[in-house]
């Protein structure tokens, strides 16, 4: 996943997504949320596991005020 498709995500995504944006498979993404281990926190909703994309791209550091290409000028 890029730096614009990790902005364009909304507000909560499955678990899945979550996972590819850390390059690891659905079933490791799925594991790893059960045994609490996922690199973000992960909330249960009903019998959805989700997880807030602002703690997606805090942990890989993406500032999400920035919209768009960023060149150095």
């Amino acid at each position: 996943m890029n730096r614009d498709e990790l902005l364009a995500l909304p507000v909560s995504v499955d678990v899945p997504t979550a996972g590819k944006a850390f390059g690891i498979s659905k079933l490791t993404a799925y594991r790893l949320a059960q045994t609490g281990d996922f690199p973000v926190p992960v909330i249960r909703v009903g019998r959805k596991l989700v997880v807030s994309q602002a703690s997606l791209l805090a942990v890989l550091g993406i500032d999400s005020a920035q919209k768009g290409d960023t060149a150095a000028a």
